[in-house]
């Protein structure tokens, strides 16, 4: 029987989440918007951990924490999440069970309040992995899911951040020039991820791994494109033979990449502990092909890593004592 599909009471159990990467900087901070982060992440993390501590299992316990950062609007996702070009707010989430392997995800929602729980009823109450837009909301729906007006998620700072990216990515679009030559297919110049993804992971006292992530995506985006979030193996993944990851950062770079599988491969068959091989990924493999961001991750010995390779990341953490511990820059 694989690893992965016993249980074991460890009596260990803790939960890392992080709230997104990017240009974080203490200068551009101020103290009451840092308290507003801080207080937000203390309380996810302390959502995660009341489930924790009574013995509840890893999956509750990260869909909890995710749920407290999608109500909130200082994070993309759910809330917070940002304007594609079009106006819109298009959503995408996905959680994965360390022990069963199973895993849910959606992409592209515009009117599912908490992506993360449709991730996780994808999961358990239908035999797929992935759906995607209208198909996902209405069986969010058939499922009881709370279902609200694409204006929920509207907030001033979000669509004021859409103006300002697109005064500075203005595209005209020459339909006698080639098609190669048009800027939406470059690399975007304004890739700040500050407002970024958010995510979880945990290990339960029973020695079960789970990760969860949720985003709005790229501020801007056009075409439906969905970025690395809601992809299993790229950025979320758990497996209790290695670990459980949840990614953030410049998503197409953590696709090609398959960040968070590659961590997981580099412990379970490479043998290297939790730290270097989360480091190996973000701080060598994407900045190689041009790539920014972080991740967070745990293993079975409640080991706990959070790499980024960006001026900060949002991030917290909190173990069996029950100490949380939160931070945002290097």
């Amino acid at each position: 029987m694989r690893s992965s599909e016993t249980t074991i009471d460890t009596g260990n159990y803790a939960l890392v989440i992080h709230g997104g990467a990017g240009t974080i900087l203490k200068e551009r901070m101020t103290s009451k918007k840092e308290a507003a982060y801080k207080a937000a992440l203390t309380q996810a993390l302390q959502a995660g951990y009341d489930i924790l501590k009574k013995g509840g299992n890893s999956l509750d316990a990260v869909e909890a924490a995710v749920i407290v950062m999608e109500d909130s609007p200082l994070f993309n996702a759910g809330k917070g999440s940002v304007f594609t070009n079009e106006g819109k707010n298009e959503m995408d989430a996905a959680i994965m069970d360390g022990k069963s392997l199973m895993a849910g995800s959606v992409a592209s929602v515009t009117t599912i309040k908490n992506p993360i729980i449709a991730a996780k009823t994808v999961m358990l109450k239908s035999p797929h992995v992935m759906m995607i837009g209208a198909g996902a909301e209405k069986f969010a729906k058939e499922q009881g899911l709370n279902i609200v007006d694409p204006s929920y998620f509207y907030t001033k700072e979000r669509w004021e951040q859409l103006q300002n990216a697109k005064e500075k990515d203005k595209i005209q679009l020459d339909h006698t020039d080639s098609i190669k030559s048009h800027s939406f297919l470059k690399q975007p110049e304004n890739h700040d991820y500050k407002y970024g993804t958010v995510g979880a992971c945990a290990l339960d006292i029973h020695g079960n791994l789970a990760a969860a992530t949720s985003t709005g995506g790229m501020t801007n985006k056009r075409f439906g494109r969905v970025g690395d979030a809601p992809i299993i193996g790229a950025g979320t993944y758990a497996n209790n033979n290695s670990c459980a990851v949840s990614c953030t950062g410049w998503g197409e770079f953590f696709i090609r990449n398959v960040v968070a599988h590659d961590v997981a491969a580099l412990v379970e068959y490479k043998g290297l502990n939790l730290k270097d091989a989360a480091e190996e990924v973000v701080m060598k493999k994407v900045p190689a092909l041009g790539g920014d961001g972080g991740l967070i991750a745990i293993d079975r010995k409640g080991n706990i890593a959070m790499p980024f390779n960006t001026a900060g990341m949002y991030r917290g953490y909190v173990k069996k004592d029950g100490q949380i511990v939160v931070e945002i820059y290097k």
